[in-house]
């Protein structure tokens, strides 16, 4: 009785809460209408399910999935189930068989793809239906939604775009900025459907409508929505000819009203009655006066609606404008010849940035375009601009373009003397007027099959034939410049297989080592460069792809082994913690041997390892359209002088840096400063993102400030000043670039720390300076109590 009694003493009251599966089960059975459980579903979609609740609640989901008869419901139920199977820890495998007869169920009803269609409808008629919504909010939200569904692979209902349309006249600038996204986006996905034009009996293609509904829209009351109305328009391809020319006047064409035909005309004449030159009935009637807001096949704001966005008091628009302009005339010579006027007359624009883009936007177009005499006038009078951004990218533009005439390239030869006269800062701008292409690119071409097709020669062989081709490459790239670099990467991928052959050499292999001690420093020496040039290969050129970095790699890792076998023959036995890097990842033949190396000694793994490098053939190279080095040219300081720069030794003196950089990708974030004292000392200077400026394509300027200190010297002495190329094989180069938003501006990148920069290239030549760190002065005890 008593340990009974004891028993019910340690009993306690305990609240427990209901489980998910419960309280969803709760609130789908009380759901009066799809609508409720609708609402339901989405109120539990926005509350977090915990492991050991999945099951419970999927069960559940998929009991009302087989009742519901809505396929709105039914399609939010699917995408809760696909949702809840990726919760972390939790197996789907228990709920597989039930979802596997559901969707065999769904198929035997023959119906799933109409469900689904149906599904799809739905969900876009209910949004759809909020875009009437009273608040601005809703119907923004509605619009982006839609935009959402397109995004993730729903195709978009054609009957949308009516809607879309009138959304377009919305008080409110972000519904008016989402309406003109999703216009947009429908006049893509159905540029050639027929709508009809409202207040007339005649019908148009829907891209053109809707290119005119977006021009229209150039002329907005918010500047957002005028820049992003003139962005669109560049991506506006498939719009037909007439409409895009009539963007450039603003007068409205007689061709935007509808044709009559000869029989209707003289119908008119005649019920008119009335009689003026006895020649014609009505020949004197007043002529109808043209309703804007009734003209047939364009809005009246397209009309000259790139004139507009050109004007525009906001230079971002104008930006824009410039940009879409550049883009329709690329695909469309007979527009790029049309637009010239207009871009030539926004080189005098009062923004620096204006004038720049459309400087660049008339040399992307430069082979659709012939400058007349008037135009070249206005195009040369650039040259007076304070902006070197500016000026160089004019002379980059005169390189590529055609003029009308003789006496244009005589002019502009004098204009250009004239500029190099006023500032003799651009003499390297100026000089550099661009090669001809030269078809030498199919000699490349042989040589590298030449050899490809000749590994089976003996050793001697492909050495001589490698030390032939490696030489014909390198006078190549001397010869035509605009091959240089491609001549230049396959001659060092090359140069490093040559390398790995000589260092492989049975006869340095044959004996033991401590006889050819020599030779062990030969293939460490090889190894060494071999790694050396692969981080070159990778970092140092542009336009390198994915193909050439795997087989770079493959080099790189060659050498590795390579460096393994020599250390492992100089030390024995203290190369057995290197292995593991090895394991997994070496080429097919080093894979199967893979269970040998793990079971074997250390003097075994070092032959394979010999005997597998010795065997494989090194890979093909596949080379890219195009691909550049990495250069630089430090034009200040000139190293010239011999009067040295004096400061006080403790304090700072600023030295003024200018280079020209050819074909570096992310320069913001790789191009570094180095300084070389005599002493031995070493300073690695990071330039700022705002010292880079890009004067054309593939070019880039660095103009910055180096700031040098030192102690005292006794003479002046030389430092020198070079540009290094940081890389980190780590970091992939295109994640280090920050993509530029449709939209908005990016922001400027940080400069990476020195922890995150693995080695650097040195890619300029080096220019000395004289400087003269004097000593502090001291005041005498005196002179203190005089002053």
């Amino acid at each position: 009785m008593g340990q009974q009694h004891e028993d019910l003493s340690t009993k306690k009251l305990r609240l427990t809460k209901p489980s998910k599966s419960a309280a969803l089960h709760v609130d789908l059975c009380k759901a009066t209408s799809p609508a409720d459980a609708l609402q339901y579903l989405l109120q539990f979609a926005r509350k977090p399910v915990e492991v050991e609740s999945v099951e419970g609640v999927v069960r559940i989901l998929l009991e009302h999935y087989y009742k519901e008869n809505d396929a709105s419901v039914r399609l939010k139920i699917a995408s809760l189930l696909g949702l809840l199977s990726k919760t972390a820890g939790f197996s789907p495998d228990c709920i597989m068989d039930d979802a596997i007869n559901t969707l065999q169920n769904e198929m035997e009803k023959g119906v799933a793809k109409e469900a689904e269609s149906q599904a799809a409808k739905d969900v876009q008629k209910i949004i759809g239906d909020h875009f009437n919504d009273q608040d601005p909010r809703v119907r923004t939200a509605a619009i982006k939604a839609m935009l959402q569904l397109h995004e993730r692979g729903l195709k978009l209902q054609q009957a949308i775009y009516s809607q879309a349309c009138k959304l377009l006249a919305d008080d409110y600038e972000q519904v008016r900025s989402a309406a003109v996204q999703l216009i947009w986006v429908l006049s893509q996905l159905y540029p050639e459907s027929i709508v009809p034009i409202p207040s007339s009996n005649e019908e148009i293609r829907l891209v053109d409508d809707a290119f005119g509904k977006i021009c229209h829209m150039v002329s907005d009351g918010s500047w957002v929505v005028r820049v992003q109305a003139a962005k669109l328009l560049g991506s506006m391809q498939q719009v037909s000819s007439h409409f895009l020319e009539q963007t450039l006047d603003k007068k409205l064409m007689s061709d935007l009203r509808r044709k009559r035909t000869a029989h209707e005309r003289a119908k008119e004449l005649y019920s008119s009655g009335e009689f003026s030159s006895g020649r014609k009935w009505g020949d004197d009637a007043p002529k109808e006066e043209i309703d804007t807001g009734a003209v047939n096949l364009i809005e009246s704001g397209a009309c000259g609606a790139f004139v507009h966005g050109l004007e525009d008091e906001m230079y971002e628009v104008r930006i824009a404008a410039v940009e879409a302009l550049c883009m329709l005339a690329q695909s469309s010579p007979s527009f790029a010849e049309k637009c010239l006027d207009f871009l030539v007359d926004m080189f005098n624009d009062e923004i620096e940035e204006v004038r720049l883009q459309s400087i660049h936007t008339m040399r992307k177009i430069s082979n659709n375009i012939t400058l007349r005499e008037d135009q070249l006038d206005t195009v040369l009078a650039v040259l007076e601009d304070s902006s070197r951004d500016i000026r160089e990218a004019l002379h980059e533009l005169l390189c590529c373009t055609n003029v009308s005439t003789k006496e244009g390239i005589h002019l502009a030869l004098v204009e250009l003397l004239k500029n190099l006269t006023k500032y003799p800062t651009d003499r390297e701008s100026i000089w550099n007027i661009t090669p001809n292409e030269d078809p030498s690119q199919q000699f490349l071409h042989q040589s590298l099959e030449r050899v490809y097709n000749f590994q089976h020669l003996d050793p001697r062989g492909i050495q001589e034939l490698l030390e032939f081709t490696i030489r014909d490459l390198q006078r190549l790239g001397e010869l035509q410049s605009e091959l240089a670099g491609m001549a230049d990467f396959t001659a060092t991928y090359l140069q490093c297989q040559l390398l790995l052959i000589k260092a492989l050499q049975e006869k340095l292999w044959n004996v033991a080592a401590p006889l050819y001690l020599k030779q062990n420093a030969l293939a460490s020496a090889a190894a060494k460069q071999i790694l050396e040039e692969t981080y070159k290969m990778e970092f140092m050129y542009s336009g390198v792809e994915s193909r050439q970095v795997v087989i770079i790699h493959h080099m790189r890792l060659q050498a590795k082994a390579l460096q393994l076998i020599v250390t492992a023959r100089t030390t024995r036995g203290c190369f057995i913690s290197e292995l593991p890097h090895m394991q997994g990842s070496f080429v097919d033949k080093l894979l199967d041997l893979m269970p040998r190396l793990v079971s074997s000694k250390p003097s075994e793994v070092v032959k394979i390892l010999q005997t597998t490098l010795r065997q494989s053939t090194f890979l093909h190279l596949p080379l890219p359209e195009q691909l550049h080095r990495a250069t630089a040219n430090i034009i200040e300081p000139t190293g010239e002088s011999d009067n040295p720069l004096r400061f006080t030794s403790g304090l700072v003196v600023a030295l003024d840096v200018d280079a020209t950089l050819e074909h570096v990708q992310d320069p913001q974030g790789t191009v570094k400063v180095q300084v070389l004292y005599p002493d031995g000392q070493a300073q690695l200077i990071h330039p700022k993102p705002a010292d880079f400026r890009n004067p054309g394509p593939g070019r880039h300027r660095l103009i910055t400030q180096v700031y040098l200190s030192h102690t005292a010297w006794t003479e002046p002495c030389q430092i020198e000043v070079r540009l290094l190329l940081a890389y980190n094989s780590n970091r992939s180069k295109a994640s280090t670039r920050i993509p530029k938003s449709t939209w908005n501006e990016s922001l400027e990148a940080f400069p990476p720390s020195e922890n995150s920069i693995e080695g650097t290239i040195p890619f300029s030549k080096p220019v000395k300076v004289y400087i003269m760190p004097k000593p502090a002065r001291r005041l005498s005890v005196h002179k203190c109590l005089g002053a």
